[in-house]
């Protein structure tokens, strides 16, 4: 800022204090280019020469004070108003909009609306970026008033020096700066003048519990942690850890300790439960005996403790009753049992039952004895019989017996004779009654379908087993006039069909039209397909025009009016292949006609933008617009850290067939490849380099004129560091010789010469 040019006036001013206004003594000073104003410990300053644009105020002010004023009241604009020098510019002050919204840049609070002092009809933003705030310093009119202004405008710098400096309440609070003073917002926890001091909660004395404790600020104050804790066995009541609040209350009640409970015991069925407990009913330390009654045995554990995990030890027993051999169905029965004490034990019951169709022979109930035995003998099943059957007149039968001739589950099945059909069940089962399922069938002729005679014709028939059944024939013939189509005579079959196809008169015909080539034929028939009377109209699919005859009639001398059309596929223009690309079309109908494909490619490096084929529509048009081929991009390279990028493009930037070299700066050594290309596949042939720090240079000559047995003797004189940093270099030349080497593992010749590798290493 330079040294004191001397002192230009002196005077007073009004200044604000932290209750009111008070009157001071005030002392005008410039410093260089620099005039400051001071009032106690808040100041102000401004720019006596320069003028700023917004930015270049903020930057000066923060540079050498605090930052562009920040206006309270109006008490202090009166003040500045009085005391600053009128400026044709007037000056900045610290207020912007930021995100739409008028702040204050050096808290980045929002500016409210009963600390505006806007002047009239202001903010206006005439021009759309007046983001800015000038103030108004002994204008004739609306002097000390705020204008919104362009940013890039230049004027003074209002500044402000803070009295919150350099740390005040006690770094317990916040410090708000007002003239010649400043007040502290104490954080919570904090109290007094400087917020030095503290609040306290009261003094934990927890019984039968461990504590431990920390205090930040004094033993059982503010922020004060204490953390609870109990001994094995013993389970907490309450919160594990308080902490003493802002309102000298801790967070939680003290916690207590209470033994670890586990699951109350009860006697096992037919059994008995005897316990003896330390710190209460079923907790850490009861111990429980268990035992049965007479004619029952324990399963199990004898006796249980409860233990610190709140679990039993051993399992939980039980008492059995003494138990009889597992008693199983008969075949084709079935079991049903009641069990008192357990499955298959003293006083359990069995009922048997046959399955439907069957009928128990033995004992029906057997009961579980006090010796393990079972009373009775064990019972079987044995199936129920049916009257036995024959075969009807004309007929044949086939039976099966799952247990036997003719009894419960045997199945009976008829059928007839060649031309005879069944009427009635064609099979019957024995039922569980001791019945068949239907009743008894016949045999029947088959019978086919009634005949008539066809139009223009006559019929004439004989029956052998009845009307139309198996063995009739009829004979058939047609009018003067007409010709006979098919069999002279049917005959009924044993399948109930008849011998030959339906005949029928048929007109004299015309040769057999059919439809054009891509196109469609819809005739009339008034005596038969394409006979005396027909008549035939033409059409084309979609895409083809019709080329002759519309429709054609067949006269009484068996031949067609008019000639045979044809239909033409429809032409589209002619396509041709995009640059960088190829076209590979396919003509069903003519070249580039009326379902004519067309597939567009491009070549290697480059991609299809656009349709990838064509067709060419029944409207004559073209499927898709015209497309292109794009050259296909690899990711964006940057030069690595300490080091510079180096590229060529030859179909667009980082593109297909694209080269970049990478080199370091003087003291770094290149770590990778130095040159990387941009593969068809989108992908560059290699990682990217990275630079590193070449901490010992005289190892370039050791690793370039020394073997592997040099390294191995220079291992003894270096250090263990250096010898990790030459094997580092090592890999790194060799890898490098990877990819400088024409047989590399790219799968395609090298980049390099032998001679560029050399150079490069």
């Amino acid at each position: 800022m330079g040294t004191a040019a001397g002192l230009r006036s002196a005077g007073r001013t009004w200044a604000l204090g932290s209750r009111g206004i008070c009157y001071l003594g005030i002392a005008a000073i410039t410093w260089g280019a620099v005039t400051r104003v001071e009032v106690g410990a808040w100041t102000y300053h401004y720019s006596d020469q320069g003028d700023y644009t917004w930015e270049q105020a903020r930057n000066y002010c923060q540079t050498f004070f605090t930052d562009l004023v920040a206006i309270q009241n109006k008490q202090e604009i009166e003040y500045l108003n009085e005391s600053l020098p009128f400026h044709g510019r007037y000056y900045w002050i610290g207020i912007r909009k930021l995100g739409g919204t008028w702040t204050w840049v050096g808290t980045r609070k929002a500016l409210t609306k009963e600390a505006e002092n806007w002047a009239d009809g202001e903010p206006n933003n005439r021009r759309s970026n007046q983001d800015c705030v000038e103030i108004y310093i002994k204008r004739r009119w609306e002097s000390g008033k705020w204008n919104d202004e362009p940013c890039n405008r230049k004027k003074k710098a209002l500044c402000y020096r803070a009295s919150c400096q350099p740390f005040p309440c006690s770094q317990r609070g916040e410090c708000v700066e007002t003239i010649g003073s400043y007040r502290c917002e104490c954080y919570p926890g904090f109290h007094g003048p400087e917020c030095e001091d503290v609040v306290r909660c009261t003094k934990l004395e927890p019984k039968g519990v461990s504590m431990n404790c920390s205090h930040p600020y004094g033993d059982f104050s503010y922020n004060s942690t204490c953390v609870f804790g109990c001994q094995e066995g013993f389970e907490r009541r309450g919160a594990g850890m308080l902490q003493c609040l802002p309102s000298q209350q801790w967070s939680a009640d003290t916690p207590t300790c209470t033994a670890i409970t586990c699951p109350v015991l009860s006697a096992p069925d037919r059994g008995e439960l005897n316990c003896s407990h330390l710190h209460g009913d079923f907790a850490f330390g009861s111990m429980c005996a268990l035992s049965c009654q007479t004619g029952f045995a324990l399963m199990g554990s004898e006796s249980r403790e409860c233990t610190a995990m709140g679990t039993w030890t051993g399992d939980s027993p039980h008492c059995e009753a003494i138990t009889c051999p597992v008693l199983s169905a008969p075949d084709r029965g079935e079991l049903n049992c009641s069990h008192l004490h357990g499955d298959f034990t003293f006083a359990s019951t069995c009922a048997f039952s046959c399955q439907t169709g069957f009928a128990l022979s033995g004992p029906e109930r057997r009961e579980c004895t006090a010796m393990g035995t079972w009373t009775g003998d064990s019972p079987h099943c044995e199936a129920i019989t049916c009257p036995v059957l024959s075969a009807p007149d004309r007929g044949e039968l086939n039976c099966s017996h799952v247990h036997g001739d003719f009894t419960f589950g045997s199945t009976c099945a008829f059928s007839c004779q060649t031309g005879f059909a069944l009427t009635g069940p064609g099979s019957r089962e024995c039922t569980a009654m001791g019945t068949w399922t239907g009743g008894a069938p016949r045999c029947e002729a088959i019978a086919c379908p009634v005949l008539s005679a066809p139009d223009w014709g006559e019929l004439n028939c004989s029956h052998l087993h009845g009307d139309f059944a198996f063995g009739s024939t009829c004979a058939f013939s047609c009018q003067m006039g007409f010709a006979l189509m098919g069999s002279g005579s049917r005959e009924c079959t044993a399948m109930g069909t008849w011998t030959g196809d339906a005949p029928h008169c048929e007109a004299i015909a015309c040769p057999v039209l059919s439809a054009p080539d891509r196109g469609e034929l819809n005739c009339s028939h008034l005596h038969g397909d394409f006979a005396f009377g027909s008549t035939c109209a033409f059409s084309c699919q979609t895409g083809f025009a019709l080329m002759g005859s519309e429709s054609r009639e067949c006269t009484a001398m068996g031949t067609w009016t008019g000639d045979a059309p044809r239909c033409e596929a429809i032409a589209c223009p002619v396509l041709s292949a995009p640059d960088r690309g190829e076209l590979n079309c396919s003509h069903l109908h003519g070249d580039f006609t009326f379902g004519s494909t067309c597939a567009f490619s491009c070549q290697t490096g480059f991609v299809l933008m656009g349709s990838e084929s064509h067709e060419c529509m029944a409207t004559g048009t073209w499927t898709g617009d015209a497309p292109q081929c794009k050259a296909i991009s690899c990711p964006v390279l940057d030069p690595p850290s300490r080091g510079q990028l180096s590229c060529s493009h030859v179909h667009g930037n980082f593109t297909y067939n694209s080269t970049c070299t990478f080199s370091c700066e003087e003291g770094f050594v290149r770590m990778g490849a130095e040159v990387l290309w941009c593969a068809a596949t989108g992908n560059w042939t290699r990682h990217p380099p990275v630079c590193a720090e070449d901490s010992a240079p005289f190892l370039k000559q050791v690793l370039a004129y020394s073997s592997g047995t040099a390294l191995a003797i220079a291992g003894i004189v270096l250090s263990g560091t250096l010898i990790a940093l030459l094997a580092k270099r090592l890999s790194n030349r060799e890898e490098k010789k990877k990819l400088l080497n024409p047989t590399s593992d790219l799968g395609s010749p090298g980049i390099f010469t032998n001679a560029a590798y050399d150079a490069n290493l």
